[in-house]
C-alpha cells in the first residue's frame, strides 16, 4: 500500500506545484512559459528523489502503462497506481482550487485556463491536440522507460535526466495544448474548471496513453533483438 500512496502523493504534488505556477504565474508571456515548464520538470525531479525508492515515481498512468507494457510491473500493481494517481490528481487540483477561490488569484474558475487546464484550441482542434499529445508523450515515456532501464540507465542520474525532458517538452508544447503527457494531470484540473476543459479531457487522457503504450515496444525493440535485422546490426 506504501507505493500506491506515494504515487498518490508525488501526483498532487505534481499537479499542485506545476499547475499552480501557470495559475500564479501565467503562460502568456515566455517567461511565464519557462517558469511553468521547469515547475513540471522541478516537481518530477523533487518527487523522483523523495518517493522514487518507494513505488518508482511514475506519478503518470502514462508512464505505468509504458512501464507495464515493458514487462517491469503486473497488471495488479499497476491498476493500484493509476487509481492512485487520478486521486493525486483530483486532491492537487482540488487544493489548487481553494487557494485559488479563497485568494482571488488569476485564473478564474471556467475560464480555459483556469487552473492549468490543457485545450484544443491552440493545436488545430481535437485531431491537431491528439497528434501533439502522442508523439510528446510517447518521447517522454522513452526517456523514463530508457534512463530507468536496470542494465543501460543512468542510475542515479534517472531522475535529473527524466525531469529535464519534461521541461523540454513544455516548452515546445504549451503553447499548444498547455501540455498534458500525463491523463491525472489533466483529469483532475478539468473537473473543477469543467466546460470545455472537462469536454476535451479524453483528448488528453487517450492520446497519453497511446503515446505510453507506443513507448514500450520501441523500448524494447531497442535493447531486445527483435527480428533478424536488429540481431545483424549488434
Amino acid at each position: 500500500m506504501k507505493k500506491y500512496f506515494a504515487e498518490l502523493i508525488g501526483t498532487m504534488v505534481l499537479v499542485l506545484l506545476g499547475c499552480g505556477t501557470a495559475v500564479f504565474v501565467g503562460c502568456g508571456e515566455p517567461a511565464g512559459v519557462f517558469a511553468t515548464a521547469a515547475a513540471f520538470g522541478l516537481a518530477v525531479v523533487a518527487m523522483a528523489y523523495t518517493i522514487g525508492g518507494i513505488s518508482g515515481c511514475h506519478i503518470n498512468p502514462a508512464i505505468t502503462l509504458g512501464v507495464l507494457l515493458a514487462g517491469r510491473m503486473n497488471a495488479k500493481d499497476a491498476l493500484g497506481y493509476w487509481i492512485a494517481q487520478f486521486i493525486g490528481g483530483i486532491l492537487g487540483a482540488a487544493i489548487l482550487f481553494a487557494i485559488v477561490k479563497a485568494t482571488g488569484a488569476p485564473g478564474a474558475m471556467g475560464a480555459p485556463e483556469g487552473l492549468g487546464t490543457n485545450g484544443v484550441a491552440n493545436a488545430g482542434g481535437v485531431c491537431g491536440a491528439l497528434l501533439v499529445e502522442f508523439v510528446a508523450t510517447f518521447l517522454f515515456v522513452l526517456v523514463v522507460l530508457g534512463t530507468t532501464d536496470s542494465e543501460k540507465g543512468a542510475g542515479a542520474f534517472a531522475g535529473l535526466a527524466i525531469g529535464l525532458s519534461l521541461v523540454l517538452i513544455h516548452l515546445v508544447c504549451i503553447n499548444l495544448t498547455g501540455t498534458s503527457v500525463n491523463p491525472a494531470r489533466s483529469f483532475g484540473p478539468a473537473l473543477f474548471v469543467g466546460g470545455d476543459a472537462l469536454k476535451d479531457v479524453w483528448v488528453f487522457i487517450l492520446a497519453p496513453l497511446a503515446g505510453g503504450a507506443l513507448a514500450a515496444p520501441v523500448w524494447n525493440c531497442l535493447v531486445k533483438p527483435c527480428c533478424c535485422c536488429c540481431k545483424k546490426a549488434e
